[in-house]
């Protein structure tokens, strides 16, 4: 693949990172990345000062890896406050400007300044202080994307308490056991939302999963929907009820820099859920490095995530965004509802500069055609954003052209929920070529490992990390050993993060997908992205996921599922003609020795494909374990039914 964007102009000139760049006399990109992985100490301390952290009392060292980089401890005897510095600061100098803008699925608007975001996370931070809440104390939030969302969260970390975000779209046991780990005091819900038109009962499961917490003592409750609910006097309060007479004064806790702030979960769609542990110093620095620097945000910026709370994308960008006084845009519902124009009319409504969403739902838009295009101004974009699944060419060339105009450089990046960052990221200053994902962001040291951990490029390895980095999650929440076993145990003092990656001869980095998805056949590794994307240059193939399934002679083969574009209709001619595309590309040892036409795959609501659930429905097993992490578990019927 060839370079299709270069930058100039204000991506050359104007950005911030440039500016970092210039403060350093450091002259090129290539130079700065060296710098900052090979003195991590002297990057995050000028990152620090540069991304104007503000400290109730400074830290007195850096670094301390004295108990094994595993559990690595940043600016250590420093005091700070996320909530101080995204909201507390930005009230008091400028108050007035745009924190938040909403939209509900029903076109209901909502905006907040600063100073109204500070003083409502004032108000609910002295309720939940009323209700017995102080540092340390676990606090669900399982609610729909709202304004309430940040109110909670910024409230939560201002007193201390460690905020446990959840997907809205979780059952009830999914919540129970995330809430259960963490031995959750308080669980903060709605009474409804709405998704496609429908009225769906937050209220309702986020009962049955509080009756199964005995930790639990009260259920606050948002009024989103003004329904009738089931009620428990004893334990329910309503939000409004709860803020109705508090004070919009609170005094912000001073936290050590690793005190705890969040404890995010998996997905799950690699097995049980992690609970994975950030500090207030951790997720503050880096994702506001990631937003200021990589996404070059400045305050005069709206930026728009097609996110969950649940997924580690929505405290990334309230966090980072806010910090740097942007505008973060929230929106409640589906994003192809109730016309498939939905994410571009929000654009050009709030004129969006940034915005961000994953390949999967992108290949999902390129289904509806151009035409719902041409209705909506998309030229206040300047930057484009992607994560949660590898891009195949098409779909990336597509969003690049059709919605950034081809002006618009596409920062790629991939991390994980462990680190609440991306470890591969492009900047405003990288040349791009389709799919890339740049290559190692500012502080982290990645590489491409091969089995022996030897380091490689122009080949297909394993994606490790070879020093700490502030966000790196302080373990697992209550199995430490897993963590150690999990991220720890391959290869000495070195973080496998179990991607396959691939850096090519002109040092563009990309990833492929899990190493756990892999497929082996006849002793030869591929991953299911590269099949995938084959398939994808197919002119009737609209989605494709692809797992091995085991043969006697060559250990696994190929097994292929496809989503056709409309109007392509599946038969046996299509089918050899896919199996032979697969072929030409990749070389006949990877000839599928399946392809099945269904409607839809099993995917979470982020927009990852659940590759483990297709292979485990495929082989006819019938213990799937928890499905709550799917946004359509019917798709697996049709995994099952597929011809």
């Amino acid at each position: 693949m060839s370079i299709v964007w270069r930058p100039t102009g204000q991506y050359a000139d104007n950005s911030n990172i440039k500016r970092f760049m210039q403060k350093h006399n450091i002259r090129t990109l290539d130079e700065l990345i060296k710098r900052s992985i090979d003195d991590i100490e002297w990057f995050w301390d000028a990152a620090a000062k540069d991304l104007d952290i503000e400290w109730f009392k400074p830290y007195e060292k850096l670094l301390d890896t004295s108990k094994g980089i595993e559990w690595a401890r940043w600016f250590v005897g420093g005091k700070l406050n996320i909530t101080h510095n995204c909201i507390d600061r930005h009230a008091r100098t400028r108050g007035d400007k745009t924190a938040i803008i909403w939209q509900g699925e029903d076109g209901e608007v909502r905006k907040l300044s600063y100073r109204a975001l500070c003083d409502e996370v004032n108000r609910f931070a002295n309720g939940l202080k009323s209700l017995g809440v102080g540092k340390g104390d676990a606090i669900g939030l399982y609610m729909p994307m709202s304004p309430q969302v940040p109110i909670a969260m910024f409230a939560a970390f201002k007193l201390g308490a460690i905020c446990v975000p959840i997907f809205s779209g979780f059952g009830a046991s999914a919540v129970a056991s995330r809430l259960n780990d963490v031995q959750a005091k308080i669980l903060v819900t709605a009474d409804g939302t709405l998704r496609k038109g429908k009225s769906l009962q937050v209220k309702k499961e986020a009962d049955v999963a509080a009756d199964l917490v005995k930790s639990i003592k009260h259920v606050i409750v948002y009024k989103r929907l003004k329904i009738d609910v089931p009620w428990s006097s004893a334990r329910d309060i309503w939000w409004d009820d709860l803020v109705k007479n508090q004070s919009e004064e609170c005094t912000t806790a001073q936290l050590d820099s690793e005190d705890v702030s969040l404890v995010l979960y998996s997905s799950g769609t690699t097995g049980k859920p992690k609970g994975t542990v950030h500090t207030h110093v951790g997720p503050l620095i880096e994702c506001t490095k990631d937003v200021r620097y990589h996404f070059d945000t400045k305050d005069d910026d709206v930026f728009f995530w097609v996110t969950d709370i649940g997924w580690m994308m929505g405290p990334w960008m309230l966090i980072g965004v806010l910090n740097v006084a942007g505008t973060v845009v929230l929106f409640e519902g589906a994003f192809d509802y109730p016309h498939p124009d939905r994410l571009w009319k929000i654009i050009d409504d709030f004129k969006v500069t940034i915005f961000g969403i994953s390949p999967t739902l992108v290949r999902l838009l390129m289904k509806y055609g151009d035409q719902h295009l041409a209705s909506h101004d998309l030229s206040t974009l300047r930057i484009l954003g992607s994560t949660g699944e590898p891009w195949d060419p098409e779909s990336w060339t597509w969003f690049f052209e059709k919605i950034g105009g081809s002006r618009c450089p596409i920062i790629n990046i991939t991390g994980g929920t462990e680190l609440i960052a991306p470890h591969l990221t492009p900047s405003p200053l990288s040349p791009l070529k389709p799919c890339t994902v740049g290559g190692p962001g500012l502080g982290m040291d990645m590489d491409v490992f091969n089995e022996k951990g030897e380091s490689v490029r122009e080949e297909v390895g394993y994606l490790v990390m070879k020093k700490p980095c502030p966000s790196m999650t302080k373990g697992f929440w209550n199995d430490p050993r897993r963590y150690i076993e999990t991220y720890w145990s391959r290869w000495p003092n070195v973080w496998y993060h179990a991607d396959w990656a691939l850096v090519d001869k002109d040092g563009f980095w990309f990833v492929l997908g899990r190493a756990d998805d892999t497929i082996k056949v006849s002793g030869r590794r591929v991953g299911p992205a590269e099949v995938e994307s084959a398939l994808m240059e197919h002119p009737s193939v609209s989605e494709a996921a692809a797992v091995g399934v085991p043969d006697e002679v060559k250990g696994e083969e190929v097994a292929c599922f496809v989503v056709l574009k409309p109007n392509i209709e599946a038969s046996e001619n299509l089918r050899e003609a896919l199996k032979d595309q697969v072929a030409r590309v990749m070389g006949k040892t990877f000839r599928p020795r399946d392809v099945r036409f269904v409607r839809q795959l099993p995917k979470t609501r982020s927009g990852k494909v659940v590759r483990r659930l297709i292979r485990s429905r495929l082989l006819g097993k019938t213990e799937l374990g928890d499905l709550s992490m799917l946004d359509n578990p019917e798709a697996l019927d049709d995994i099952a039914k597929a011809q």
